[in-house]
């Protein structure tokens, strides 16, 4: 089984003010990226844009975060909604490289990271969302870190996709 790791959404603009765990969640995107890359498998970096000026391509708060590790052989797809494969090259990048499993990290939990988690297994990829390496901001009703924690707990137990949505932390990926 062939993995590709996917980095969704880590760029300037939605790291302003940082969200929950920010800099452990880029440390441990980091890791995943190093070892996917040592690995030989694909490192894709996902950026969400906007029409307006909030995300706009090319912005300043469009750009990935600095903090995170990026290689000239690093994958990108640009996305305007929080499903990756929605209107992108997401899919057809997946194919051309042979990949048949998806490991999933970055912001926000509770809509890209969610949405694509759901949108890849509902094509047939196994997933394994990399439990401690996606987060998202505070909102009133949760905090970052309690919907972190809601999203690891649903999506693993999502069985009517026919794929596994595994939950793990990063320490326990390999690729």
């Amino acid at each position: 089984m062939k993995s590709a790791l996917l980095i969704i959404d880590v760029q300037k603009g939605l790291f302003t003010p940082p969200p929950a765990d920010a800099e452990a969640t880029i440390d441990r995107i980091n890791t995943l990226s190093a070892s996917a890359r040592q690995a030989g498998v694909p490192v894709i970096f996902i950026q969400h844009q906007t029409a307006g000026d909030e995300l706009a391509h090319g912005s300043e708060a469009w750009q990935i975060d600095p903090r995170l590790q990026v290689n000239d052989a690093d994958h990108r797809v640009a996305k305007t909604t929080p499903d990756s494969f929605l209107r992108t090259g997401l899919g057809p990048l997946l194919v051309a490289n042979g990949v048949s499993h998806l490991v999933i990290c970055g912001y926000s939990t509770e809509f890209c990271v969610d949405t694509t988690t759901r949108r890849a297994a509902g094509l047939g990829y196994p997933v394994t969302l990399a439990a401690d390496a996606h987060t998202s901001h505070d909102k009133a009703h949760a905090t970052g870190q309690q919907i972190r924690d809601h999203h690891n707990a649903t999506l693993s137990c999502i069985k009517s996709f026919g794929v596994l949505i595994d939950a793990l932390p990063t320490a326990e990926i390999r690729f």
